[in-house]
């Protein structure tokens, strides 16, 4: 599939309409998504054919995206009753019967993380950017989800914050490849919001285990 076909099938993902501003529920938008899973498959190959977690996966654009692109399996975890029952309608408008949900605190996984120890190929994610009174949300997320993957973690994190996980990729012991430097823009979504939109540098990272 070509990308601009992935990124028009990926048009049809419906988005929040009340997103919550502490789940920092920011949409994916198609564009983004479509780059994102298209770099992962022809440079990397690694959604066709392999078992794919989304982290946080929200309405589910990279869950669909991943199942268009003939993952194995691709289970979306988060822990909103609204973005799940989203997800599930994308999902289903769309026929994609390889995605499957899993409602969880990501935050919490860790306390149970036997059952998914290393259990994908693939962890791909949007997570929160840490801002407002999630201030770390978006290492945790990283953490958990390095335990889960296999083979690769693939993740948007603002370009602000790149030294600071250069230094935790050293720690934890695995490599780290900025891939794309990106705009990120998000919408007024919230009534705080001043502007009717605002760019953020975001870097698309990936995360890999070194050869044993």
């Amino acid at each position: 599939m070509r990308l601009k076909e992935l990124e028009s099938c990926l048009q049809d993902v419906e988005t929040f309409e009340q997103p919550k501003v502490l789940l920092e529920q920011y949409p994916t938008s198609p564009h983004i998504a479509a780059h994102m899973l298209y770099t992962m498959q022809t440079q990397y190959a690694a959604v066709e054919g392999r078992l794919v977690a989304d982290l946080g996966c929200g309405c589910g654009v990279l869950c669909a995206g991943a199942a268009i692109l003939g993952a194995g399996a691709c289970v979306g975890f988060d822990i909103d009753d609204d973005a799940l029952s989203m997800c599930q309608s994308n999902c289903a408008d769309m026929e994609l019967d390889t995605v499957h949900l899993v409602q969880a605190d990501v935050t919490q996984l860790h306390t149970c993380l036997g059952r998914w120890n290393k259990a994908f190929h693939t962890v791909v994610m949007n997570p929160p950017f840490g801002t407002k009174k999630n201030w770390g949300i978006d290492m945790t997320f990283l953490r958990t989800a390095l335990d889960m993957a296999s083979e690769s973690v693939y993740s948007l994190h603002k370009t602000s914050t790149r030294q600071h996980i250069k230094k935790k990729a050293k720690e934890w012991n695995v490599n780290m490849e900025v891939i794309a430097e990106l705009r990120f823009d998000l919408p007024a979504m919230y009534k705080f919001h001043k502007h009717k939109s605002v760019d953020i540098e975001v870097d698309f990272i990936r995360f890999s285990f070194p050869s044993k």
